[in-house]
């Protein structure tokens, strides 16, 4: 899963690592700030489906097409995605009561990872492949899910 790649945007490119994991993936979600819909489309043309959410950069294409917050089904979960989560505090609470039902929720905008379990709910937030602002490092997630139980790991595209 991915956020915020904010392409195209002068010779920016998605990491190869970045590409080679999503290719290989079942699902590819995105949460939003692609940009523009060229940038969708070449998400599409790796293979996976994809599930996304526009983002507060994207064109009115993109907010045409995509939901502002989605709930997809991946291997018998819920799973809520969202781009911007609001402010800092209270922000788990709120996710997880924005997507009842839901064992994990995704959301970007801030470019910074997160990966936590709170109150049974898997909050995640893959941070930028493309731009960290002032994350340590670009970033994005990779999920397993096995019976019923994710296994988010963060990856770091240094």
């Amino acid at each position: 899963m991915v956020s915020d790649t904010h392409l195209p945007r002068g010779a920016r490119a998605l990491p190869e690592e970045c590409l080679r994991r999503l290719a290989a993936a079942d699902l590819v979600l995105h949460a939003g700030d692609h940009s523009s819909a060229a940038s969708l489309e070449a998400l599409r043309a790796l293979g996976p489906p994809v599930e996304a959410v526009y983002g507060n950069v994207d064109d009115a294409e993109l907010r045409a097409v995509l939901p502002r917050d989605i709930v997809v089904e991946a291997a018998g979960v819920r799973i809520g995605m969202t781009h911007n989560a609001g402010p800092r505090a209270g922000r788990e609470e709120r996710l997880a009561a924005r997507f009842p039902g839901c064992v994990a929720v995704v959301y970007g905008h801030t470019h910074l990872p997160q990966v936590e379990l709170h109150a049974g709910v898997w909050i995640l937030n893959p941070g930028s492949p493309t731009e960290r602002r002032r994350a340590p490092t670009r970033t994005m997630i990779e999920l397993e899910i096995e019976d019923g139980v994710i296994s988010p790991e963060l990856v770091d595209l240094t």
